[in-house]
């Protein structure tokens, strides 16, 4: 069995987190690490009727720039292809759906902070179905 890289169990961890701190606010967890050639959707939920695809980013300092500033134009339009693949292959193409990401910082004393964005990007155009 091999040992899996310290960082892939630290995103594991925020991942975990940031699905218990929606799951508190009422989400239902429908996936996560989704895999499709290209990349993967952190996690999947449902927030009353809209469907949600979250990207979840982890960070022990700020030393790199701010946590969103990872979220760039090139990311977006992945994670938008990702979630058009997602909808078109469980026949959602015209379920309301949004992006959020949740930040999770991990300060010296190993506690967590979690800041959720409801909306943090829009799909660029005017065709909602993507």
């Amino acid at each position: 069995m091999t040992k899996k890289p310290a960082s892939h169990l630290f995103g594991q961890t925020a991942e975990s987190l940031a699905a218990q701190h929606l799951k508190k606010k009422g989400y239902h967890i429908l996936g996560r690490n989704v895999q499709f050639q290209g990349g993967e959707l952190d996690l999947i939920a449902r927030d009353g009727k809209t469907l949600v695809f979250v990207e979840v980013k982890a960070r022990r300092s700020d030393s790199h720039g701010g946590m969103l500033s990872t979220i760039t134009e090139s990311k977006k339009q992945r994670l938008i292809k990702l979630a058009a693949r997602y909808l078109s292959q469980h026949q959602l193409s015209y379920q309301e759906s949004r992006f959020d990401v949740v930040l999770c910082r991990q300060h010296p004393d190993d506690s967590f902070e979690i800041i959720h964005i409801e909306h943090a990007f829009e799909v660029p155009g005017e065709d909602s179905r993507w």
